[in-house]
């Protein structure tokens, strides 16, 4: 059933034979060694399960179910004996693991509460916890209601207020709760390589999360990193590739940042052009701000490959393509994960302000964390002038793909 236990560190097989509690949580940073060690014992439990009672497979979507679970079980090279006895059809919200159907439960909102409501269920395996309702989690545990039912969860840690960490991991003594902590080190099968890389892609608040493992709480400015020194400059190299990011705004500002990769392989945010409504007692309508950003963009002499925009503005980009500006898309809003991506590419230098980018300067120092998010186990920051560090979030996160590999360089 197993890969050979050589692959296996002898933490990966403790917590494996251990996993005999009714909740059991493999908790620690990015390809430790988690996954593979719960999805054994996952495997294990289908094999023993009794024939009453449902078995489930739930995260924060079916498609982060199939590519964080189901993948892996039907990946040979991971599960040799049993990778074959894994069906399922994408889209499909069952799969057939070892002759037992499973069923496959998305939950991205509290209302997916609902869809656990009359099952009653022997096993559940539930990937990411962090990332789901507390209230599912909860329906979750209260439908194991078989003799013997079992949770198997894993996840990468979160805030220490988060409900999962006060609820149930800090009180694992208190409850029929066994847990194990992974470290990136934990992890047998990574090359040096591979490690250095990974480190790479992460900084603050992010790698003692990701690498370290460690449940810490977002506070301060969020960009600690952010050294006007360092990070500021008034020359720029000639510059081989340009996007445009777009934050919308009619009462609040609107602000647009041009992005360039320079010869250095350095990213700078090489000019910006801004309205402030409030400021300039005028709101300008959708054909006024494509006007401005196309005149703006003239001026610079520059057709940037791809502009992404505030996914809310629909209206907007319609204007811009009326317009016939080229390369009009939605930004990808992913708000931590695009904080993660800017983090990132400030920490290692990757990423340049020429100095005529007042507006953004100005918001960059400013930008914390929200202390009333971070009570209740959330990590927001505080939505106030914030206008030019989402359109650098926008074009940053939009286009990691194209600048991430420079990280390892950098590195």
């Amino acid at each position: 059933m197993t890969p050979s236990t050589d692959h296996l560190s002898d933490k990966q097989l403790r917590s494996i034979a251990e996993a005999t509690a009714r909740i059991n949580l493999w908790h620690g940073s990015v390809r430790s060694g988690k996954t593979i060690s719960s999805l054994l014992r996952f495997l294990l439990a289908v094999r023993r399960a009794p024939a009453s009672g449902l078995i489930l497979i739930v995260g924060r979507s079916l498609a982060t179910i199939e590519r964080n679970v189901i993948e892996p079980l039907q990946d040979p090279e991971l599960f040799s004996d049993t990778a074959a006895e894994v069906h399922h059809t994408r889209g499909a919200t069952t799969a057939v693991v070892l002759g037992r159907v499973v069923h496959l439960i998305g939950a991205s909102d509290s209302r997916s509460e609902g869809r656990l409501r009359g099952l009653t269920a022997s096993i559940a395996y539930a990937d990411e916890v962090t990332l789901l309702p507390e209230a599912f989690f909860t329906q979750l545990l209260a439908r194991l209601s078989v003799p013997g039912a079992i949770l198997i969860g894993t996840t990468n840690p979160d805030g220490p207020r988060h409900w999962l960490k006060a609820k149930y991991l800090d009180r694992q003594h208190e409850l029929d709760l066994a847990s194990w902590h992974f470290k990136l080190a934990d992890n047998p099968a990574l090359s040096p390589a591979y490690v250095k890389a990974l480190s790479a892609e992460y900084t603050g608040l992010w790698r003692r999360r990701m690498i370290l493992g460690e449940w810490v709480v977002a506070e301060g400015a969020i960009f600690d990193m952010y050294d006007e020194q360092q990070h500021v400059v008034d020359e720029l190299p000639p510059m081989r590739r340009y996007w445009v990011g777009i934050d919308y705004g009619t009462a609040n500002p609107f602000s647009a940042l041009l992005l360039g990769l320079g010869d250095d392989d350095r990213l700078y945010v090489v000019s910006e052009w801004r309205h402030d409504s409030r400021a300039a007692h005028r709101q300008m309508t959708d054909a006024q701000y494509s006007r401005a950003v196309r005149d703006w963009l003239g001026e610079l002499d520059v057709t940037p490959e791809w502009t992404f925009i505030d996914p809310s503005a629909a209206s907007y980009s319609t204007q811009l393509w009326a317009d016939g500006h080229p390369g009009v898309t939605r930004a990808v809003n992913d708000v931590i994960d695009g904080i993660r991506s800017v983090s990132n590419a400030l920490d290692a230098d990757l990423l340049r302000i020429h100095r005529s980018c007042e507006g953004l300067l100005g918001e960059l120092p400013n930008y914390v964390w929200s202390e009333e998010a971070a009570a209740r186990g959330e990590d927001k920051p505080v939505k106030k002038d914030d206008h030019s560090v989402d359109a650098l979030r926008y074009v940053i996160h939009s286009t990691a793909h194209e600048w991430r590999p420079l990280l390892t360089h950098a590195a």
